[in-house]
């Protein structure tokens, strides 16, 4: 068990791994911390941010969005390598997990694949936001990628972790699909990690995680099944990836994120569809073919029906 390091060893011990780190606000005191407890802490997770232009970013990810505030992470690293710390503490960033994945990290040993959502993350994991768009197109620079190696090289050191200390938000929630994009391989980050620190790179690849399958009939069902139950989820799987998807463009609040397709899910995907250009009928919150078919494209399930 590791308590977090304080912000000012923190701040110090990306300098000293050559990183140019930018200090925004107040970001020292700037937390969640009275949403829950922050630590112990395991590891290192990186994400993308699903945004363009560095300061529009640093704005997002400091203030966060009504649903989900902000700090949506520590540290986001721009393109070109700078890393501006938004927040220390407690932040939203990387919400319920694997509790296989959690052990795993703690072991230091290969991930399985992560198939739950029941372990706290923002509690116990250092978290990077990487200015990207996320859409599987938009280049990570050089500069980048040797920041994200810095960063996790230097909390690794700090608490003498290795590099499988440090994984992807995709690693953590069914679902997820970040980091992603050309310029980022994942396996030679660990690799350069590692040499970093001085030790031997993990021999196995990380696990390639499988897409969800979205039934559109069964997510129909689903919405129109007793949308003002509560409780118990009355739904499938499937649900989880369309929930976890409404938080991400920050349409559902996390606590709303259960599995249960209720009043509150239908508005969120109402308000999903009027993003779209829809209204009247076509924006009632029952997910349509197209609309969920953009919504997977954005956020890494696949539709089927």
């Amino acid at each position: 068990m590791a308590p977090p390091a304080s912000a000012s060893a923190f701040l110090k011990a990306l300098e000293q791994e050559g990183l140019v780190v930018v200090e925004v606000g107040d970001w020292r005191d700037h937390n969640r911390n009275h949403k829950g407890p922050w630590g112990p802490v395991h590891g290192v997770m990186i994400h993308h941010t699903v945004t363009k232009g560095t300061a529009s970013t640093v704005r997002i990810v400091r203030e966060g969005y009504a649903a989900l505030p902000g700090p949506l992470c520590h540290g986001m690293i721009a393109k070109d390598g700078r890393v501006h710390l938004v927040g220390y503490g407690r932040a939203n960033h990387a919400g319920l997990g694997d509790d296989d994945v959690l052990a795993a990290v703690i072991a230091e040993r290969d991930l399985p694949v992560d198939n739950e959502a029941t372990v706290d993350g923002n509690r116990h994991f250092y978290g990077f936001e990487c200015e990207n768009l996320g859409d599987g197109k938009d280049p990570w620079p050089e500069a980048q990628v040797e920041a994200i190696v810095r960063a996790s090289a230097a909390l690794c050191r700090h608490h003498g972790w290795s590099a499988r200390s440090v994984f992807r938000h995709l690693d953590w929630q069914p679902g997820k699909v970040d980091p992603r994009g050309p310029g980022l391989d994942w396996d030679d980050i660990e690799r350069r990690i590692a040499k970093r620190l001085g030790s031997k790179p993990p021999t196995a690849p990380r696990p390639t995680p499988s897409r969800p399958v979205v039934d559109l009939s069964q997510l129909v069902a689903a919405a129109r099944s007793n949308p003002k139950a509560a409780g118990q989820p009355v739904t499938y799987a499937g649900v989880r990836a369309v929930e976890a998807a409404l938080v991400d463009e920050g349409l559902l609040a996390k606590k709303y994120s259960d599995g249960h397709y209720g009043t509150t899910t239908v508005q969120a995907y109402a308000a999903w569809q009027r993003r779209l250009g829809y209204s009247g009928k076509d924006a009632d919150g029952i997910p349509g073919k197209t609309s969920l078919t953009r919504l997977g494209q954005r956020h890494g399930f696949d539709v089927k029906g």
